[in-house]
Order: structure tokens, then sequence, then C-alpha cells
């Protein structure tokens, strides 16, 4: 992969670990854009102790987790509540679903196995997981992971189930300066390619063009000159959303696996994945 990335701008949206992304784009001969989307994720304390306690006083028949930091900071607070073990116990009697491997992973270290999981990384597969069971009438406690999921909780209100939700951290949107510069970047050509490893950046800037008139402008660069690429399928699943119709992402939702990817584009040997939106 050495110098695939030869002369090329590439524009970083994480926020986590961007320094050792600019390190891979500049070892492959690259030019790193440190362009954040997203601020900081901030653990949302009170809806998170008061969410725990209604958990422990009324256990539900489902729990579904759809991110392994999720977990961990559920847990994190119910440690320092000293109510950790009460819901453990009654994680090990419910019926555990979770998307991605990370939260399966997560969960396994805690010595608990979902019975369900999705096929691919998305809310799509975790619904086809969850078709599988009968959920009418059930109790279904949501983890969600900084954004809503309205696909989700719409689909188990069909299904009969009666969904509650934890949300035990919110993305909190970078500056506008941060924000402008990227979508002046994207827009003016300045770049040729953007990377994102989550929904909320997708979010985030869409947002910000939409509110500066440019949305229109914004989409128009990443269906043309502008390579959009995302790190696994869900945050691709986030660009397909908002009217992008090519999205590079690699099989394996891993950051060095999308600059791999990225690579290999530009060497002729990878082709995004062209998408009719919604």
């Amino acid at each position: 992969m050495a110098r695939r990335l030869e002369g090329k701008r590439i524009a970083l949206t994480g926020p986590r670990r961007a320094e050792e992304l600019g390190k891979l784009v500049e070892n492959m001969g690259g030019i790193p854009l440190y362009r954040p989307a997203q601020g900081t994720v901030l653990l949302d304390d009170e809806d998170l102790r008061s969410g725990l306690v209604h958990w422990i006083q009324h256990p539900p028949e489902w729990s579904i987790f759809t991110t392994g930091m999720g977990l961990e900071a559920i847990f994190s607070m119910a440690e320092n509540m000293g109510v950790a073990q009460q819901l453990w116990d009654h994680l090990r009697a419910c019926s555990i679903a979770a998307r991605g491997y990370k939260t399966v992973n997560a969960l396994k270290k805690r010595q608990l196995l979902p019975i369900v999981r999705d096929d691919d990384g998305s809310t799509e597969g975790l619904i086809r997981g969850l078709a599988e069971h009968q959920l009418q009438d059930q109790e279904v406690l949501l983890q969600l992971h900084g954004d809503p999921a309205p696909r989700l909780v719409a689909w188990l209100e069909e299904q009969g189930a009666v969904c509650r939700q934890i949300l035990p951290y919110r993305h909190i949107a970078p500056a506008d300066e941060q924000l402008t510069q990227l979508l002046a970047d994207l827009i003016g050509g300045q770049v040729d390619a953007v990377t994102f490893t989550s929904a909320p950046q997708v979010r985030f800037l869409m947002e910000h063009a939409e509110k500066q008139g440019q949305l229109n402008e914004l989409l128009a660069a990443l269906e043309g000159p502008v390579l959009p690429v995302a790190v696994g399928r869900i945050t691709a699943m986030g660009l397909y959303e908002a009217g992008v119709p090519r999205v590079l992402a690699p099989k394996e939702e891993r950051m060095g696996s999308m600059m791999v990817e990225l690579a290999r584009y530009y060497a002729g040997e990878a082709q995004p994945l062209m998408r009719t939106p919604g």
C-alpha cells in the first residue's frame, strides 16, 4: 500500500484516532487534513441514572444493545450506583439482542450472550434477526447510541412491543467554524476524499450545510469530485440516507481497513458501492 495516496488530500472528520489516521495517510504519500465533524461525547448522567433505576425496578423481557461504548457506560454508572449485580442478574434472565461486533464483545466480556444479533452490522440486519422472535406485548429496553433510532423503534412498535429507550451518551456537534471549513473544502474541491467514522459526523455536516443553504452543493461534490469514505456499514448507511449515492467502505469495520480500501481505490482495485437514496 506504500505511496498509493501520493498527493491526495484526505479530509479526516473523526475526532478519535485522527492523528493515527493522519500518520497512515502520510505513510501512503497522502496529505491529511484534520476537519472534525463531531465534537465531544457527553455522558447523559441524570437520564442514565433514572433509566437504570427504572430498569432495575421494572426489568424488561428484552434488552437491545447497539454499541459496546453504551453498554460500558451503563455498567460503569450501575457500579457507581451500587446496582451492577442486580443489572447483571436481570440481563442473565432476559433475552438480549446486539448490533455490531464491538457490542457482542462487550457483552461476552461480562459473560452475557445475545440470542439475536445483526448479520451485517446494520439496524436492518438487527431487525432481520429480531423478526424471528415473538415481540407482541413484550417490554423492550433499547440502548441508543447517541442518536435517535426512529426506524428500529417504529418497527418494534409495529410488532406490538412496548419500547423503552435509554441513551447513555450524546454526540455534540463541533464548532460552526470547523464545519464551515470542512464544507468549504468539500464544495471548493480542496480535497480528493473525505472519511467518516460515525453516523453523527454525517448528520452534523449535512445539518450545517442545510443551515448554510449549501446542501445541494455538498451532495453534488460528494457525487462528483470528492470521494466519500465510511469506516463501515452503519456509517455508510448514514451517508446513503442523507442522499449520497456512492460510498467507499471496507468489509471489516476498522479504521485501518478504511484507509487500506481507499488506497486500493486509487490503485484501481476497489470501487465505491452505488445505492439509490432511501
